[in-house]
């Protein structure tokens, strides 16, 4: 009984807290079986007398006796009252200190996982940074510059009123007017030749690459990927247990005949043409004839990644590769994040004819349907103008701040870095001379303050010359400048 007097007489509760007072007594008494302090068989006192201890009323303690027997804890014997269950276990009689887990413990087994669950979690996963936006952190739009009186206003009218539709379970598919605009849109804007029955919303680009692995991709089977080339793409398509064939990008694109000569079997191919990441060069048309050519040929299929080819500075954004597909071999994917904001995690995928019902199927199983009412609130974005007008916005002050990030990296680091002047995208290449680490010259960037990802991160072949990746949207002049300052102290200049 020692134990059981502990665990009331040490027992404060506190009637004015959120919790219940039988919940507290609950609480208290569960934690101290768990613990041990109540061993197994120890008959509880009579509920009035336990009661009276605490200063509560009978009911109190008679509810948080039933909710204890409900699960176990406490038994009753006829005419000999309530005693802690005999038969708890005696691995399950302690209440393990809550301990912080550092990302290193987390990690560090992957025993009882799956094969797919090993590669998974063998992958190095690009996680979101915490704090401040620093430059030239790659993949952030200026969000300080997004309308959201605007989008307020429509996200506003639609909660005050809002439509049945849109709280009842929807569509794996998509919004249908979302669909429409989708459709509407991609027509106009990158040529993309579709109709709204072949548009699936997702969670973003990463949901519609997973999508696209899961149902075209065997355990094993070859995919062509751009190398160098974006590492979220990569890790779906290790996820999904496919071989990476790592084909060489040079001024051109991805190199058709070099993917032939390397894999000839490979039935996917995954591209970034309009806008090829990280090095943001443009697929010829060339290369692109070739490349659907072959898919004809081959009965293979073209993941083609649109990500942010809205940005484009030399002319008007250029015709997609689907637009030019007239077999049907042509996966489109676009995505809200970089043309409104990441947190929205809204993105689609266009789908050949074919594959509609199929890909519907599996989006389903994948996910039920993304937020009803954010999908609601960007079709009237777009229907009602905001969204182009706010690319047109975007597109002028990214062009801005590319020629004052290029201006300032010609004067201040000139014989250290060479840029490019990208023609699309929002971010550049800083090249290092031949020879310099881009990893080392990294990590100096870092300890001065600068994101600045080396070149080699993103490759799978053989190392090349190095360089560095400089974000330049999200920054207004002064971080720019900042930036380039920090860059140049790093550097010696």
């Amino acid at each position: 009984m020692r134990g059981l007097t502990a665990a009331i007489t040490g027992l404060t509760l506190d009637p004015s807290g959120t919790v219940p007072m039988y919940r507290q007594i609950y609480d208290a008494l569960r934690a101290a079986i768990l613990r041990g302090q109540i061993s197994p068989g120890t008959r509880l006192p009579p509920q009035r007398d336990l009661a009276r201890e605490l200063g509560v009323s009978r009911n109190t303690v008679m509810m948080a006796f039933e909710q204890l027997a409900a699960e176990g804890y406490l038994e009753g014997r006829v005419g000999a009252g309530t005693y802690v269950s005999a038969s708890l276990p005696e691995d399950l009689l302690q209440v393990r200190e809550r301990r912080r887990i550092s990302p290193l413990t987390a990690r560090a087994t992957t025993r009882g996982l799956s094969s797919g669950g090993r590669a998974i979690a063998s992958i190095d996963v690009s996680l979101p940074s915490s704090g401040a936006i620093r430059p030239f952190r790659i993949g952030m739009p200026d969000m300080a510059a997004f309308p959201f009186d605007e989008w307020s206003r429509i996200v506003g009218r639609i909660w005050r009123r809002p439509p049945q539709e849109l709280l009842r379970y929807g569509d794996p598919q998509g919004y249908p007017p979302l669909r429409e605009a989708i459709a509407d849109y991609v027509a106009a804007a990158r040529g993309v030749q579709c109709d709204p029955a072949q548009v699936i919303v997702t969670a973003g680009s990463q949901q519609a690459l997973d999508l696209v692995a899961r149902m075209l991709l065997e355990p094993g089977q070859r995919i062509w990927i751009e190398d160098p080339g974006y590492l979220g793409a990569r890790a779906v398509f290790t996820a999904a247990g496919a071989g990476l064939v790592p084909v060489p990008v040079d001024a051109d694109g991805l190199d058709v005949a070099a993917g032939e000569a390397l894999a000839p079997e490979a039935r996917v191919a995954y591209v970034t043409p309009s806008h090829q990441f990280p090095m943001g060069v443009t697929m010829s048309a060339a290369r692109r004839l070739a490349l659907l050519d072959r898919a004809a040929r081959h009965n293979a299929w073209i993941i083609e990644d649109d990500y942010d080819s809205e940005y484009r500075y030399a002319s008007r954004p250029l015709a997609s590769l689907q637009g030019m597909d007239r077999r049907g071999r042509v996966f489109y994917i676009g995505t809200f994040s970089k043309v409104m904001f990441p947190g929205l995690r809204l993105g689609y995928l266009i789908v050949p004819e074919a594959t509609i019902d199929a890909f519907v199927r599996g989006k389903a199983v994948m996910d039920r349907h993304a937020a009803s009412v954010d999908q609601a609130a960007v079709a009237r974005f777009i229907e009602e103008g905001h969204f182009g007008r706010h690319i047109r916005r975007m597109r002028a002050l990214y062009q801005e701040r590319r020629d004052l990030l290029v201006d300032l990296v010609r004067r201040e680091l000139r014989g250290a870095l060479e840029i490019d002047v990208p023609a699309t995208g929002m971010h550049t290449v800083a090249w290092l001379a031949d020879g310099v680490s881009d990893r080392a010259a990294s990590r100096q960037a870092q300890a001065a303050g600068v994101d600045a990802p080396p070149l080699s991160a993103y490759r799978l072949g053989p190392s090349q010359r190095g360089g560095l990746l400089l974000g330049f949207a999200a920054y207004e002049a002064r971080g720019i400048i900042d930036g380039v300052r920090r860059l140049a102290a790093a550097f010696g200049g």
